[in-house]
């Protein structure tokens, strides 16, 4: 992708063990040097550079991509999702959403439902909220951890902590073994998520997406950002870095995620299969044998 006038990845990347205080993100920032109409020219660039790279990933099939979302309510993961990957080929995507866990889940590890949806090799796995809801939402919400079968001295003590080192290791691990993680964080103001929720609300094509538990869970930004920065502050690292996106203006996050994708698929190297001579010897013949054909 070609280089855009603002350092992305450096601008939003979240500093490995440092806390960390949302005050310090806009999540209103534009770029100084560009505007919409400019932006959108270099995100069509960008879906180009990243349909290529999807390529050779899933030709080479070495690595995996895996992209994770997270986001209050209307700050547009979807939106982002749809427009920045709407250049790749379905075959070596998959986008899985996590919503309220079913009873089987319930029955298993929390990373359990993650797991086994993870990206195969060559492959790109997005997940639309993911296991961190298990250090957000269930903290947020006490009585969400309270109905989770786990024996009762699990719940007790520094239960978060221990999640975070679970989860880095466990981000450590799908590292080692060749999955590139990559985790956003959508950064909207509780402003603008008033007026998409009022959008929401007087356009009917956009009824389906409302519901009145949203604006219930805005009584609680405060002990979500709260939760948001702690999970910044311990589990952003060198193999699977955060990036806080600002995200009041759709075309900022849009541009700011393929930016990031595309310099770290960028990066890794990736290449088409060298062919050998004897399979360039053996095509040879195969294009004879075409060519014969009467």
């Amino acid at each position: 992708m070609p280089k855009t006038p603002i350092p992305f990845a450096k601008r939003f990347l979240v500093p490995c063990g440092k806390k960390v205080s949302l005050r310090h993100y806009d999540p209103g920032f534009k770029p100084d040097d560009l505007n919409k109409e400019s932006a959108q020219v270099q995100l069509s660039k960008g879906i180009e550079q990243l349909a290529a790279d999807q390529e050779k990933l899933y030709a080479q099939d070495r690595y995996s991509l895996l992209l994770v979302f997270q986001a209050m309510d209307a700050a547009g993961k979807d939106g982002t999702i749809k427009h920045v990957m709407s250049g790749i080929n379905p075959q070596g995507c998959h986008v899985t959403s996590f919503k309220t866990p079913s009873a089987e889940e319930l029955d298993h590890d929390y990373l359990w439902r993650c797991s086994k949806v993870l990206p195969e090799r060559g492959r790109i796995g997005i997940f639309n909220r993911s296991y961190y809801e298990e250090v957000l939402i269930a903290r947020v919400h006490p009585e969400i951890l309270a109905a989770q079968r786990l024996p009762e001295p699990l719940k007790k003590g520094n239960i978060w902590k221990q999640r975070f080192e679970d989860i880095n290791n466990y981000e450590s691990y799908l590292s080692n073994n060749g999955t590139i993680i990559l985790k956003f964080f959508l950064h909207v103001s509780k402003e603008a998520q008033k007026k998409r929720f009022l959008e929401r609300i007087d356009r009917p094509e956009k009824n389906w997406k409302m519901s009145p538990s949203d604006v219930q869970e805005r009584t609680h930004w405060k002990k979500y950002m709260e939760a948001y920065e702690d999970i910044f502050s311990n589990t952003s690292s060198k193999v699977a870095p955060w990036y806080i996106i600002p995200a009041d203006s759709k075309w900022v996050t849009h541009l700011a995620v393929c930016d990031i994708i595309c310099q770290k698929l960028e990066g890794l190297g990736l290449a088409y299969p060298a062919v050998t001579a004897a399979h360039r010897e053996s095509l040879k013949k195969a294009r004879k044998i075409l060519e014969d054909e009467p």
